[in-house]
């Protein structure tokens, strides 16, 4: 190979890491402390690491080794990025079984552990998941909704696991409960790199908001017509 040739190969090469760049350094990750019974859910999960690996973006989660979170983290660690888990002490012994990956960040409650993945990350990604994923995705999207913070919030919709909620919130929409522009918060799609690559596009919308909640590093202060963070 000439020289000209191997120089235009790197060039090449570094034309597409950039394109794999993103404009996220960490994504706050939310799923489940279970595998869930498809073999499509782990898959996903596994998935979303590699493509969290592939646009050099880090990983925030809930720090648990089992299920779905420690699919999600393992994948992040093997491809070289940084892993932070934050959990609350309590759960520890029940969330970590074994040698765990990345940083973990030991907190004193789950209100805490919230506060401090939303602090530390650019967007957030609700991979299926239960209870406990549901409450971290529907608040994040009522800090949206709210103006606490104007970060993209993705739904990966493996094999439609989430169709009824989305269902429920049209419905909501539909009945007054709901405005469209809130509704536009939640970005979805069936696969990791669709997901990514829509909330890579995300712009978020504003409504007429008279008292705004922003987000500081000390918590919550309310500023009448501040704009939020």
């Amino acid at each position: 190979m000439s020289l000209k040739e191997k120089r235009e190969g790197e060039n090449m090469g570094e034309m597409g890491d950039e394109m794999r760049l993103s404009r996220f350094r960490r994504i706050c990750v939310f799923c489940g402390s279970s595998c869930g019974k498809k073999a499509s859910y782990q898959e996903a999960a596994t998935e979303l690491g590699k493509e969290l690996v592939e646009r050099r973006i880090d990983l925030v989660y809930g720090g648990g080794s089992i299920g779905l979170m420690g699919l999600v983290s393992q994948a992040v660690h093997d491809g070289g990025r940084h892993v932070l888990g934050v959990i609350p002490r309590t759960l520890m012994p029940r969330e970590i079984t074994g040698e765990t990956v990345g940083e973990v960040q030991a907190v004193s409650d789950m209100h805490q552990r919230k506060a401090e993945m939303s602090r530390q990350a650019d967007a957030f990604i609700a991979l299926p998941g239960g209870y406990g994923t549901l409450e971290e995705l529907l608040e994040v999207i009522t800090w949206a909704q709210l103006g606490i913070h104007h970060k993209p919030v993705g739904l990966l919709n493996v094999d439609g696991y989430y169709n009824s909620l989305l269902n429920f919130i049209d419905k909501a929409v539909d009945e007054g409960f709901i405005s469209p522009v809130a509704r536009r918060i939640i970005v979805s799609a069936p696969t990791a790199k669709q997901l990514v690559r829509q909330l890579e596009e995300y712009v978020p919308e504003y409504e007429d908001v008279t008292s705004k909640l922003v987000w500081d590093r000390l918590g919550y202060v309310t500023q009448t017509g501040a704009p939020a963070l």
